[in-house]
């Protein structure tokens, strides 16, 4: 007889014990026997978000088995993959091993599906047994280790028509394009700062496709090497290489491509500090500025904006949204540009 488990998680809390999973210092790693509403996956592929990637890579100075030590340290103290130094975690691919039997009637999955997590690793129970590959310029890291996902979490079964590390790679940022297509109205003038990354160019295409031909996308690259990934495509209208946390200048640059008018919409997608007022500089008065980065501090954006006299709508770059797994995914079915430079990033063995 299984345990009967909390549709949040909240049973595999070790400390401190008034906590959800994500907020949590300890989560419990133990599968020798699951509760009734888990989902337990052999995992392949963990994707480890851009922000706490990029502070893993400078603490190991960028040697792959510090990483691995690193993260076989995270996990085994905190049961999970949440960065200490971030709060952040990534997500996972893998494949069902067992369902808890108050899910069975509940779900379409059956054991031996591969699905991709769309929850953080920053909440997922997690065991890492062994560090397989770590691919550096892909924020990717090949395992052998299980994982679970709770009642609450959220999934998707990997498509068939692509390489199930596009797949894993777009899936990390889905809630980004979901959230541009929300908040972007025909005629928008749109600036996507980090535009060069994943989710800033999924943004930028989203961006485009809700603006319209009267409208504006503003690609914003910190600088100019990799600029002709954001230059090139068909969906961007104007690239300006300036940096995010050098606010001012980055003004000037944006007053310049708008003739003075900013942005309507403001999207964030960088993944180092100090890059809150640069976003919030170049919008208009009653814009929306989304920070759709775990690099963000949302002390410094209120009190920035509240010190500057900035009336802007400011907006929490959450990971999922309704929809956002087929959206995303759409997107790489539809953009041949999208798919074609993220293969060559994102797959190890493309043609």
């Amino acid at each position: 007889m299984q345990k009967k488990g909390n549709i949040y998680g909240i049973h595999r809390v070790l400390e401190p014990g008034n906590a959800l999973p994500q907020s949590a210092l300890r989560l419990d790693n133990n599968f020798s026997e699951i509760y009734d509403n888990e989902i337990l996956c052999d995992v392949l592929t963990l994707n480890i978000d851009a922000a706490s990637f990029v502070d893993i890579k400078t603490r190991a100075a960028n040697d792959p088995q510090t990483v691995s030590k690193i993260m076989l340290d995270i996990v085994a103290k905190f049961g999970k993959h949440k960065n200490p130094r971030t709060g952040s975690g990534g997500m996972f691919i893998g494949k069902v091993a067992k369902i808890g039997a108050a899910l069975r009637d509940k779900t379409d999955l059956t054991e031996g599906d591969e699905i991709a997590s769309l929850v953080s690793l920053s909440l997922t129970p997690l065991r890492i047994d062994e560090i397989l590959d770590v691919h550096m310029d892909k924020g990717q890291v090949d395992i052998k280790g299980q994982a679970v996902l709770f009642e609450s979490g959220i999934w998707v079964k990997l498509p068939n028509d692509m390489p199930k590390t596009l797949a894993l790679a777009v899936m990390d940022v889905a809630g980004a394009a979901a959230l541009v297509d929300r908040l972007v109205s025909p005629g928008d003038t749109v600036a996507i700062i980090g535009a060069r990354e994943k989710s800033g160019l999924l943004s930028c295409y989203q961006a485009k496709k809700k603006a319209g031909p009267n409208g504006k996308v503003i690609a914003i690259v910190h600088r100019e090497e990799g600029k002709e990934d954001v230059a090139n495509a068909p969906f961007v209208d104007k690239v300006i290489v300036g940096k995010a946390d050098h606010a001012v200048s980055l003004l000037q640059k944006v007053e310049q491509a708008t003739d003075g008018n900013l942005c309507h919409v403001v999207i964030s997608c960088v993944s180092t500090d100090n890059c809150e007022m640069g976003a919030i500089l170049i919008a208009r008065d009653r814009g929306k500025v989304c920070f759709f980065s775990m690099a963000t501090s949302f002390t410094k954006a209120a009190l920035g904006a509240e010190g500057i006299g900035k009336d802007v709508e400011m907006i929490i770059g959450n990971g999922y949204c309704a929809g956002h797994a087929e959206l995303t995914l759409n997107i790489m079915r539809q953009s041949e540009y999208l798919r074609n430079l993220y293969t060559r990033r994102y797959v190890t063995d493309h043609p």
